[in-house]
């Protein structure tokens, strides 16, 4: 089982600062790292991270090449500081889905481009909760993070009112074999990391495919998917290849169909997802290839979430889109966990994908 090479490059996507609406620093870190692995690159007026890799050779119609999207988003979930109490507590909207049975006590860094300050977000202590208290699970408008402030004057020194906040995490490597990694925004810089490799792939062989590819790192993707289906709408591929991490529940007591994919398997192909029916030749080409090249693959068993796709699929005159997942537990927390074997197999089939794309 091979284990993904680029363990140091995901450690610096997944600890940069990056909310949805707010990813320029992890921006900042893949434009320095796919540096001289394109034809050229642009970032679009929503912050999407657009890579040309130009077509050639046999096959390559330069007048009208066939376009394949491979994309990434760079957001993760986070908070916004929408009130600051008098006794110098902040109040926060959730920046995407977040459950608020992970949130209290977990520590959060806060700010923007000029100052970064860490807290904690608190709620009433389970001591001094009333039984009916204690049945209820935490709403996050009844939460709130405590930056050590004397007083509101204090905290605006440090905070400003629609500041954006993320978990703070720790990047650690675990299990037998260091094959797990724990930390934060592994959804979706696990696929960001995937794409700059496969990138530098390309770029190292020297070998120019019969189409155009453009390599998107997306905003937003979490408050709504608008970075891709902007980048989509602008791009109008014929292909899409949609690379994520998917929630999973590969544990004690789910039903196996219930499941969706397990850890150590191989990416997660979707047929179908909440938001997207997939293009079933490009799934089944997905298997195939996996199969063919002894690459570790599996389906995704079960009809949750959405993603990118959903508006990718939608732009222009419609667009023939693949999904391909890393399973990760516990997403969407500071203590997210994907195999790092996942994320290699994720590299190595869309690598051979792309040297044996048939449409």
């Amino acid at each position: 089982m091979k284990r993904f090479s680029g363990v140091d490059l995901l450690r610096e996507l997944c600890l940069a600062f990056g909310p949805s609406g707010y990813e320029e620093q992890a921006a900042r870190l893949i434009l320095e790292q796919i540096t001289g692995a394109y034809d050229d690159c642009r970032t679009d007026k929503m912050g999407n991270i657009i890579a040309h890799i130009g077509g050639g050779g046999e096959g390559y119609a330069p007048d009208s090449p066939k376009k394949i999207m491979i994309s990434a988003h760079m957001d993760e979930v986070g908070f916004m500081i929408n009130d600051i109490t008098e006794e110098g507590f902040l109040k926060f909207l959730c920046v995407g889905g977040i459950d608020p049975r992970v949130m209290p006590s977990r520590g959060v860094v806060l700010g923007n481009e000029d100052k970064r300050v860490k807290g904690i977000i608190g709620s009433k202590a389970i001591h001094l909760q009333s039984p009916e208290e204690r049945k209820k699970i935490v709403k996050a408008d009844k939460l709130y993070i405590d930056i050590g402030a004397r007083d509101k004057e204090e905290a605006q020194k440090y905070i400003n009112l629609g500041d954006f906040g993320v978990f703070d995490s720790d990047f650690v490597l675990f299990g037998s074999g260091d094959r797990f990694v724990k930390c934060k925004a592994i959804d979706d810089r696990l696929g960001c990391a995937v794409l700059i490799e496969v990138m530098r792939r390309l770029k190292d062989t020297g070998k120019r495919l019969p189409f155009d590819l453009y390599f998107c790192f997306t905003v937003r993707e979490e408050t709504g998917y608008s970075g891709a289906g902007t980048a989509a709408n602008t791009l109008c591929p014929d292909f899409s290849v949609v690379v994520e991490a998917t929630a999973v529940a590969d544990l004690a007591g789910v039903p196996e169909a219930a499941r969706v994919a397990k850890l150590g398997e191989g990416g997660a192909v979707s047929y179908a997802d909440k938001g997207t029916i997939y293009d079933r030749e490009l799934s089944e080409f997905a298997l195939e290839v996996a199969r063919e090249n002894n690459i570790k693959a599996q389906v995704k068993q079960y009809v949750s979430g959405s993603n990118d796709a959903a508006h990718i699929q939608r732009s222009g005159r419609g667009v023939r889109t693949l999904a391909l997942s890393a399973p990760a537990r516990y997403i969407h927390s500071p203590s997210a966990v994907a195999a790092l074997s996942d994320i290699a197999a994720m590299e190595e089939l869309i690598f051979a994908m792309l040297s044996s794309w048939k449409f």
